[in-house]
């Protein structure tokens, strides 16, 4: 099919002339004429530098990174969503979600009652600017300067931003609070020479009070300083402490003493108590002996009483005769004595024989 290219100028043209809605009336604009217009508009620099900046500032705000001691507590429209772990992590635009870091590796310390210092100068801890807060009433109605350390671990970030408004704060009112309790209950010796007994029962007693609040506060450590009297009475306190001291040494030389005589005097009475033991144990053995002796001289008498007899009348006077000194051996048939009682004199030693 051959095509008019004259005719169909011809009509295009018609219509261009007529479209316009008629002779007299002006041409609406058309999307050549706007394409043409807007090539020609140049935009200013600025908007461009504009846009630019706000696709970095929201490309910068869905990335952030986590560091690895931290953790990235992560809310939505201000409510808790999730936790970042450490390394690179993708959150919704600044204005959706929010990142807060939490260190939970790294301990804080809290210092209590006493002034640091530091290569670059003087430094106060928070709550050395108060010093009634080392000035504690202990067990015994005595006053006593006790500094110490506090060093924690924030163990649960959404505890710790959530569930109280100030943690550093009410860490130091209960650990104040704590310490106070703990030195009630114990004398101003005990408050000096067990330091280490009381911060274990502190610890104890603060991680505990913690966990109530739930505060997201792990106890790490507690360490105390040197504990001492306030420095008016420091003086007397000493005179105290050395007169305690010369009580002591005075005790234990006494113990001293009783440890060496007591011993030694048990000994010794232990020592006649086994002599008397042996003693009787002795005597009983020869009563023993000695009865049975007897028993078998009178069962060989029983059996030979004349022999026995006769025998026992011989040991008797070998025993007796060697003892007396002048003898007078006489007759059983002699009656008269007198003539012989002169004779003991002139011869102490004889033997009278009947009819000599």
């Amino acid at each position: 099919m051959n095509w008019d290219w004259e005719k169909l100028r011809e009509n295009q043209q018609k219509y261009e002339q007529n479209k316009g809605g008629g002779p007299g009336m002006p041409r609406p604009p058309q999307m050549d004429d706007l394409v043409n217009k807007f090539k020609g508009f140049k935009f200013p620099g600025m908007f461009f530098v504009g846009l630019l900046l706000l696709a970095v500032f929201l490309g910068s705000s869905m990335f952030f990174t986590v560091g690895r001691s931290e953790v990235g507590v992560i809310q939505r429209f201000g409510k808790y969503e999730r936790l970042a772990q450490p390394g690179l992590n993708f959150k919704l635009p600044t204005g959706i979600e929010k990142v807060t870091k939490v260190n939970v590796r790294q301990p804080e310390t809290a210092e209590f009652g006493f002034k640091t210092y530091n290569s670059t100068g003087y430094r106060t801890s928070a709550d050395s600017s108060r010093q009634e807060s080392s000035l504690m009433l202990t067990g015994d109605l005595n006053v006593a300067v006790v500094p110490w350390i506090v060093q924690y671990r924030r163990s649960n970030p959404r505890d710790y931003l959530f569930n109280v408004k100030d943690v550093s704060s009410l860490l130091r009112h209960m650990s104040e609070a704590t310490m106070r309790t703990v030195i009630g209950d114990r004398s101003i010796n005990e408050v000096i020479s067990s330091r280490a007994e009381i911060a274990s029962a502190a610890k104890e007693m603060l991680q505990t009070e913690m966990d109530k609040a739930k505060a997201g506060i792990s106890i790490v450590n507690i360490e105390m300083k040197k504990t001492n009297v306030p420095e008016p009475v420091q003086a007397s306190f000493n005179e105290v402490n050395q007169a305690i001291q010369e009580k002591e040494q005075t005790i234990y030389k006494a113990r001293e003493e009783y440890n060496k005589a007591v011993p030694l005097a048990r000994g010794e009475a232990k020592r006649l108590i086994k002599d008397a033991e042996g003693y009787a144990i002795d005597r009983v053995n020869r009563a023993q002996g000695d009865a049975t002796k007897f028993k078998a001289v009178y069962d060989a008498y029983a059996q030979a009483k004349d022999v026995t007899k006769k025998r026992m009348y011989l040991e008797s006077m070998l025993e007796v005769l060697p003892k007396v000194g002048s003898k007078y051996i006489i007759d059983a048939d002699q009656k008269n004595l007198l003539p012989f009682l002169n004779m003991g004199d002139k011869m102490p030693d004889r033997f009278l024989q009947k009819g000599e």
